[in-house]
């Protein structure tokens, strides 16, 4: 099935705010993302440092974590505001731990392009609004059909055991 590249715009950045040229990321996620993927996304590739430092500041836990999501609109990340400069909604920013993506591609036997591609896909339905830990397996079910149709050999859900009741 072929899908249109312009209906989620990804943008992918170091730990700086420097775009990363060439990740792959953008492409394979436009590929794959669900139908109601459609607005702009930031990807931060951050230091495990930072990431600790921002689940401490937003989550108040004290410890490295591999991905998390902002969304752009908190109360509903389904009505996302649109951006005065192209009329698209921003959807939020998903952040990334560089050396924990690392330690777990090497634990899973799979290249880190692999784990930031499982990583990216996660952050992004939680950017669309889905909350594993509250909705009887739909996220984890939606994660399933694009990680397979993205060829990747696991979800996160999936690698994790994490089961809705």
């Amino acid at each position: 099935m072929k899908r249109s590249a312009t209906r989620l715009c990804v943008e992918v950045t170091d730990h700086s705010g420097r775009r990363v040229q060439r990740s792959g990321l953008e492409q394979w996620l436009q590929l794959v993302a669900p139908p109601s993927a459609s607005g702009s996304i930031t990807v931060a590739l951050v230091s495990d440092a930072r990431m600790r430092a921002l689940n401490r500041r937003f989550r108040g836990v004290d410890r490295v974590t591999d991905v998390l999501s902002f969304p752009w609109n908190e109360r509903d990340p389904r009505r996302a505001t649109n951006t005065l400069e192209t009329g698209s909604s921003h959807l939020g920013d998903i952040v990334i731990a560089t050396g924990r993506a690392s330690r777990q591609a090497r634990e899973a036997g799979h290249a880190k392009r692999v784990e930031l591609r499982i990583l990216v896909l996660h952050g992004l339905l939680h950017l669309l609004g889905y909350n594993h830990e509250h909705d009887a397996g739909l996220m984890a079910r939606l994660e399933k059909q694009c990680r397979l149709r993205g060829g990747l050999p696991v979800s996160l859900i999936e690698r994790a055991g994490l089961r809705s009741p």
